[in-house]
């Protein structure tokens, strides 16, 4: 049985703004609220969920047709365009899940249809970057592990084998430093990946991912 691996579309990301921001608070948010210096698509930007990550503040905000990302605090403000968003993503407050360590990561997920659609930012040496791939999962799950144990947060996505003709289901493993990790072994059915509704694989458990 032939595995078809989908890899991540490459999107080269220009519009790094920089802008001042009120201080953050050190503590998560889930508290909804506008924007009025600020647009997310054509309309004004709405606060939808926002995560601490050591003295920085990572906030999620949407609007129709587009997003931004916003980080506020000791690493200084940054605002990145939320680029799932303007390809029909919809974000939400569980959209958000960042790993604290020497090098952080913050992944921005949201669903579009049965897929997830998700981007990732960096922080490496109190500056934060985005990772030069957006992210598919064809199987609907998105979320970080660090798989290789570097102490860097890796990007799991469980994806459709067979171009999504069968049942079976899979796992591939991206690091956002450098190469990817690879790809499980597929299950009869996402649901049989182990760990599922969040699953974690382990190294021993990768292998190279088929070409498509």
């Amino acid at each position: 049985m032939q595995v078809t691996a989908v890899a991540a579309a490459a999107v080269v990301v220009a519009g790094l703004v920089f802008a001042y921001f009120q201080r953050p608070h050190n503590t998560d948010s889930a508290q909804s609220g506008t924007d009025a210096g600020m647009r997310c698509g054509t309309t004004v930007c709405q606060v939808v969920i926002g995560k601490s990550v050591g003295k920085d503040l990572v906030e999620l905000l949407s609007g129709t047709g587009g997003g931004r990302i916003r980080v506020t605090g000791e690493s200084g403000p940054f605002i990145f365009e939320m680029t799932i968003a303007e390809s029909g993503a919809t974000v939400n407050d569980k959209s958000l899940q960042c790993a604290e360590a020497a090098v952080s990561v913050c992944l921005v997920r949201g669903a579009r249809g049965s897929e997830m659609l998700g981007e990732v930012l960096v922080r490496k040496n109190g500056t934060w970057s985005r990772a030069q791939d957006n992210y598919l999962a064809s199987a609907g799950y998105l979320g970080l592990h660090d798989v290789n144990d570097d102490g860097t947060a890796d990007i799991i996505a469980a994806q459709h084998a067979c171009e999504g003709q069968c049942n079976n289901a899979f796992l591939q493993v991206f690091s956002p430093l450098g190469p990817n990790l690879g790809c499980t072994q597929p299950a009869p059915a996402r649901e049989q990946l182990a760990g599922w509704p969040t699953p974690v694989p382990k190294m021993s458990q990768l292998r190279p991912c088929a070409d498509s």
